[in-house]
């Protein structure tokens, strides 16, 4: 029987999907290993977590690790950093250095024949970096224009702004990941090579293969290189996670003459591997993780407020955040505000129905195995399991965990963490044009603020 055009096909079942198993092991001087056999390709990848993160930093230091992970590759004690640049072109491979809030992470991907080599560079980089002052200095003045760049930026003042406006000025969030103008303009290489020595450590560490590689090889490479890592850890104090505010603030960023507003709304939320982190991945998906979500569906397809509006949820080791995202024009700034809210405190109230949940999981699942097609994004993916203090089988079991979430799991972790009555309000726009209107909607007190 012929299927009409207009009609949508049905979808098919979902195709088995089966990670081959993480191994463990561990070096004398506290190093995790992790490691995962893929000999379908002659390629490794390779990941080291350290807890090198910009938690624990002083407000006065903010920045400081994000500035070292970037000044990383500056050279060595036996090589220039073109030095270095040569030897890792020869080799046919780039390191990938990344920090945020609970970490840095350092990656390659390269021939299985040549992982050795590689990860002798990578040894040598993490044990006995130089940060030559030449180099912090030219990174650190990138990180100024960047952040003079960010006061530019509507989007990027109003996702500061959010931070702001969710976290406690004590706690680390309530600043950008990579530091102030201030701090980052107190900071010198020798800020740079104490924190890194004192940070970049195997203690709290891991070490993250997968590739054509043997288990037992990635563990004899490991210990050969990084056998002897011994450097002293200084983790800094933990911050606890302040509770969300009691009393919803608006924040009203001035930017005069602009013909859009940024709006954000948010609240803290839960950290990574919460017991209901799944459940909430999935009911999200709903409220703003899709096209096809409720958010975008009301403000963009159906009132034309926008082009595209998305939820999201973050999750770190220490809290997260929940932070509703989009761009109006002007005109259309407190009607597009009130239906996002309206559309918030309606999932709040009543969570995803039975279709909307079904849609979900199989989008979720569906899509998980590309995620995980290539060496590097496995190798990201296991480094999770270091970063975050995951189980191994975190990701084997994931797609299943997905399948398994029900409407009342994901309706009982939407009202554990989802607060529109508490959240914060954000808009970065033409202020004298928009206060009258944004105040009308009587969300909260109205603090107006210079751009």
């Amino acid at each position: 029987m012929s299927r009409s055009r207009s009609e949508p096909p049905e979808s098919a079942a979902i195709r088995p999907f089966h990670l081959p198993p993480v191994v463990a092991d561990a070096l004398a001087n506290g190093l995790q290993l992790r490691s995962m056999r893929r000999a379908s390709v002659p390629l490794a990848s390779a990941t080291l977590v350290l807890d090198a993160g910009e938690m624990g930093l002083a407000e006065e230091r903010a920045g400081l690790a994000v500035l070292a992970g970037e000044t990383l590759q500056g050279g060595t004690a036996r090589r220039t950093g073109t030095e270095l640049a040569e030897a890792l072109e020869g080799l046919g491979s780039a390191f990938r250095v990344a920090t945020g809030w609970d970490g840095t992470t350092i990656g390659f991907t390269c021939l299985a024949e040549r992982f050795d080599e590689m990860f002798a560079l990578l040894s040598e980089m993490v044990q006995g970096p130089s940060f030559p002052s030449d180099e912090v200095e030219r990174v650190r003045n990138q990180r100024l224009a960047a952040i003079a760049q960010r006061r530019m930026d509507p989007g990027d003042l109003a996702d500061d702004a959010m931070d702001r406006t969710a976290f406690d000025v004590r706690h680390p969030y309530h600043r950008p990941l990579a530091g102030t103008e201030a701090s980052i303009g107190a900071l010198g290489p020798e800020a740079v090579r104490a924190f890194a020595t004192s940070r970049y450590s195997p203690a709290g560490g891991g070490l993250v293969v997968v590739g054509d590689l043997l288990p037992d090889h990635v563990t004899e490479i490991a210990r050969r290189h990084l056998g002897e890592w011994t450097a002293p850890t200084d983790a800094g104090p933990s911050s606890p996670l302040p509770p969300g505010s009691v009393e919803r603030r608006v924040v009203i960023v001035r930017r005069p003459g602009a013909v859009q507003s940024e709006i954000r709304i948010g609240h803290v939320g839960p950290q990574r591997g919460v017991s209901d982190e799944i459940p909430l991945r999935v009911a999200n998906l709903v409220l703003g993780g899709a096209f096809t979500s409720r958010l975008n569906l009301s403000l963009r397809e159906r009132h034309g407020f926008t082009y595209g509006v998305h939820s999201h949820f973050s999750f770190r080791r220490s809290g997260g955040a929940f932070t509703i995202g989009t761009a109006v024009q002007t005109e259309v700034t407190a009607p597009a505000l009130a239906e996002a809210m309206a559309v918030v405190r309606r999932f709040a109230d009543e969570g995803p129905t039975a279709d909307e949940l079904d849609r979900a999981r199989d989008y979720l699942a569906g899509v998980f195995p590309l995620r995980m097609e290539t060496t590097a994004q496995l190798a990201g993916r296991l480094a999770e399991l270091v970063l975050f203090r995951l189980p191994d089988d975190y990701h084997h079991l994931f797609r299943e965990r997905i399948r398994a979430v029900t409407l009342e799991s994901a309706r009982a972790a939407v009202r554990a963490h989802l607060h529109p009555e508490r959240a914060g309000v954000v808009v970065v726009g033409d202020a004298e044009r928009i206060l009258p209107e944004v105040e009308a909607l009587e969300l909260g007190s109205v603090e107006v603020l210079d751009g």
